[in-house]
């Protein structure tokens, strides 16, 4: 996202759903967030507030915007532990294998360049048996929905900053080294019809 998006992302663009209800589901996508715990795409931080008060040793926040990432930082406090900021995209995560028992992510593989890419990073940092908590607005499971954001998702995505309104998120997860625990599709609050499919659910990493 340009400087210019990061500037109004909070208070413009995702505001109105935040007290609509998205940072209630912020909380119940990260409720079982504990130990290690890398968030990819952290961007204005919105998530920090939404983290279990305990169980959560280490919190490292990844952003590859620097205008998202310094709203992050004067966010910090929000976080139930201080927060390192790494700037790094989902798709080159600069870790260790298995260095995370968990990893979160909220609205990031719309704007992902290569959601499998991002994807098979996640696996690789996470340890056997750890979890992936994701939140992401997707393609509608309706096929008269789906074919009005294939319609606009060009148009869309240049006003948005790079967001894909039509990725099938969940088929995605499926195909990737992750095994999907559960997965829930309900409504975006206040949201333009386009976005409104949002998904939320676990994954872990086998241990073999």
């Amino acid at each position: 996202m340009n400087r210019f998006g990061a500037l109004i992302y909070d208070r413009f663009l995702i505001g109105a759903s935040q007290q609509a209800g998205l940072a209630e589901k912020r909380c119940e996508a990260l409720a079982a967030a504990s130990g290690e715990v890398l968030e990819i795409g952290a961007g204005t931080g919105l998530n920090l507030a939404a983290y279990p008060r305990e169980g959560i040793t280490r919190l490292v926040c990844t952003e590859p915007s620097l205008a998202m990432s310094s709203q992050l930082q004067a966010r910090s406090g929000e976080a139930p532990i201080e927060i390192e900021v790494v700037a790094a995209s989902a798709e080159q995560l600069p870790f260790g294998d298995a260095s995370f028992d968990c990893v979160t992510g909220t609205l990031v593989l719309c704007e992902a360049g290569s959601p499998p890419a991002a994807l098979a990073e996640i696996a690789r940092v996470l340890r056997p048996g750890g979890h992936y908590l994701f939140l992401e607005h997707v393609r509608s499971l309706d096929h008269d929905h789906a074919r009005m954001q294939d319609r606009w998702a060009p148009l869309w995505r240049r006003a948005s900053g790079g967001c894909n309104c039509n990725r099938d998120t969940l088929a995605t997860i499926k195909s990737s080294q992750l095994t999907v625990e559960k997965a829930e599709v309900g409504r975006f609050p206040k949201a333009p019809k386009i976005v409104k499919p949002l998904l939320i659910g676990s994954a872990v990493r086998n241990a073999s």
